[in-house]
């Protein structure tokens, strides 16, 4: 039996059809909502699976298409993020013979394919893991610099297998030791999920971060594109909470925040502790914003901040965070930045050994801090560096 699955976003075609492969359907997947229709006509699918939310032309296009157009009696199954009741009513209407609402798992839209059409083999058990699809599709920037022994950990790789929608970025910094070997060998296999940035020469976090997320904002298939360092302080459990909370407002950022409270699990070391404190309180006069944490490594953003945030090189080495809502204050305005911005507590943030900061780069910040409040006051963040298109094109990218 033959399945055709339409959906503008591959970071949920491909687990579907993985799964919907396993269990013996012949599946055929696209992006394209205009070529869907010449493929239902040349494919001639037993089942069609389609989004409504797709730009150029809805899921209901489609669905007039194969109802309408081609007077198909062909089932049809709507998998969308789209909870409007109207629009649901006007899919049934239509002819469709059921509506999935994402977020679910593939075992449940295993269970209503068999439903509709029938097993090809009852006998025969899916073996990839109970995915869940998203309705939204999430690009994290990973900085690396001479990290192979943590990378060695299947944290990141479990994770992507088990959450759909999401696409690893791992920007390798100019790394001396054997990271970027490391790296390639964590993505092959893994291509449609794991992206590895190579920077021949070490620029620092900023400018890893800053490469990294203007390169996943090309991805047209992402909504959201954020950061987490390579450490795991932050977990990547921690990371989707933050992304729940940005799917489900009006927020440009959320940011993650060490903030100690009952029942979370915040470990810092005590004069590292007193340290981000001071910091802390001169950042937030700088900034004239309530932050709690601006340093932390974990944010997540939606897309249309990204250029705003990162178009242009970063003059601090490590306090580009705050530059980050400096500049989103200079576009937007202090009222605004204040109300796009959202500052998250995390359950979990634990100081892991081999931290790059060390103390006397922390008394450094002081004095970065005070070369952030001169420039961003005196002038206009678009006229920073000129060697903007030479430092993009210095990295190379494994996609």
């Amino acid at each position: 039996m033959k399945i055709l699955a339409i959906d503008d976003q591959q970071l949920v075609l491909l687990p579907l059809k993985r799964r919907l492969s396993e269990l013996g359907y012949e599946v055929e997947t696209e992006t394209d909502a205009l070529k869907a229709k010449a493929s239902f006509d040349t494919f001639k699918p037993d089942l069609v699976i389609v989004d409504i939310n797709m730009p150029i032309i809805s899921g209901i296009e489609i669905i007039r298409y194969i109802r309408g157009t081609k007077n198909s009696t062909t089932p049809i199954m709507v998998l969308s993020g789209n909870t409007d009741d109207n629009l649901i009513v006007e899919s049934f209407d239509l002819g469709i013979e059921d509506y999935m609402k994402k977020p679910l798992s593939l075992d449940e839209v295993s269970a209503r394919v068999k439903r509709l059409i029938g097993a090809v083999n009852k006998d025969q058990k899916a073996v990839s893991q109970n995915t869940i699809i998203q309705k939204r599709c999430v690009g994290v920037v990973i900085p690396c610099y001479n990290e192979e022994d943590r990378l060695l950990s299947k944290e990141f790789t479990d994770f992507v297998e088990k959450h759909s929608g999401y696409h690893l970025c791992f920007v390798n910094d100019g790394s001396k030791d054997n990271t970027l070997q490391v790296l390639n060998d964590l993505r092959r296999g893994r291509e449609d999920y794991i992206t590895v940035y190579d920077c021949e020469k070490n620029g620092g976090k900023a400018e890893a971060v800053r490469l990294g997320m203007l390169h996943m904002a090309e991805y047209t298939d992402l909504d959201y594109i954020g950061f987490l360092d390579a450490d795991l302080s932050t977990d990547l459990t921690d990371f989707d909470d933050l992304v729940k909370t940005i799917e489900t407002s009006d927020f440009k950022i959320v940011s993650g925040s060490r903030i100690s409270r009952m029942g979370a699990n915040i470990a810092k070391e005590s004069a590292r502790e007193i340290i981000s404190l001071t910091i802390n309180y001169i950042i937030r006069k700088i900034l004239r914003m309530n932050f709690k944490d601006t340093q932390c490594g974990a944010k997540i953003m939606d897309k249309e901040v990204i250029k705003i945030a990162f178009n242009e090189p970063f003059i601090t080495k490590w306090l580009f965070d705050v530059e980050i809502f400096m500049r989103m204050k200079k576009h937007f305005g202090a009222e605004k930045a204040n109300a796009f911005i959202c500052e998250q507590p995390l359950k979990r943030w634990v100081h892991a050994d081999g931290s790059k900061l060390s103390m006397k780069d922390s008394a450094k910040i002081v004095f970065q801090l005070g070369h952030i409040a001169a420039h961003y006051k005196s002038k206009s963040v678009g006229k920073q560096n000129q060697n903007y298109n030479y430092v993009i094109e210095s990295g190379k990218v494994n996609v």
